[in-house]
C-alpha cells in the first residue's frame, strides 16, 4: 500500500500543527513499534481540518489482539493517560478492535487496531473521500468545516451538513470511497458551490 498517506513526510512541509506533529512522531519513534501493523494517520490533521482538542489517530492492521496489547502496554503504558480498549468494530461484521489512549507531550494520541488492511479501514475511506472534497471544495470549504468543529460536531457530521448528504454521515462518506470516477464526477457537477 504506497500511497502519500504512508510516508509521513508531506507533514513536514504543511500547517505549523503538521510539521508540529512530524516533529513529535520522528523525535519519540512512536510508530516503530507499530510498523508490522502498517500504521496509517488518519483523521483531521493529515489533511489539515484539525480543532483544539483533536486527537492523532493512527490506525493498524493487527491479527493477534492479545499480542498487540501487550506491545502496547510495553511501548506506550508509561505514558499520560494510558489506556487499552477491546470490543466489537461496529462494522457489522462481529471484527474486534483494539484501541489505546495515551498523551505525549500534550498531544493526546489514539491508536485503533482491526483485523482489516489499514487501506480500507472507515478512517483511512474516510479521510480520502474528505481529502478529495476539500481539495475540490477549496480552502472556503475547508474553513466551513473548520467551523463546524468548532460548533460541537463531529467531522463526518460536518462534512455531510456541509454537503447537504442526509441518513448516516459515516455511511455516506464511506459510499463515496467506493465510487467510481464517472460518479464523482456527476456528485461534484450536481453540488452547488459550497463556499
Amino acid at each position: 500500500m504506497a500511497t502519500r498517506w504512508t510516508d509521513l513526510a508531506y507533514l513536514s512541509s504543511g500547517t505549523a500543527a503538521q510539521q508540529e506533529i512530524f516533529a513529535l512522531l520522528q523525535r519519540t519513534k512512536l510508530l516503530v513499534p507499530l510498523l508490522a501493523h502498517r500504521p496509517v494517520l488518519v483523521g483531521t490533521f493529515p489533511i489539515g481540518i484539525e480543532v483544539p482538542g483533536s486527537d492523532l489517530d493512527i490506525i493498524c492492521e493487527v491479527k493477534d489482539m492479545d499480542a498487540f496489547g501487550k506491545l502496547a502496554e510495553t511501548h506506550y503504558g508509561q505514558y499520560e493517560s494510558f489506556e487499552i480498549t477491546r470490543d466489537a468494530a461496529g462494522d457489522g461484521e462481529g471484527r474486534e478492535r483494539i484501541v489505546v489512549n495515551f498523551a505525549v507531550s500534550g498531544w493526546p494520541i489514539e491508536v485503533y487496531g482491526e483485523n482489516k488492511p489499514t487501506d480500507r479501514q472507515n478512517g483511512y475511506l474516510h479521510m480520502v473521500v474528505e481529502d478529495r472534497l476539500l481539495r475540490h471544495y477549496g480552502e472556503s470549504f475547508r474553513e466551513r468545516i473548520i467551523r463546524l468543529k468548532r460548533g460541537g460536531l463531529k467531522t463526518e457530521p460536518a462534512f455531510a451538513k456541509a454537503l447537504g448528504l442526509t441518513g448516516d454521515p459515516y455511511e455516506r462518506l464511506l459510499e463515496m470511497a467506493d465510487w467510481p470516477e464517472g460518479k464523482w464526477a456527476d456528485f461534484l457537477a450536481k453540488q452547488p458551490n459550497r463556499l
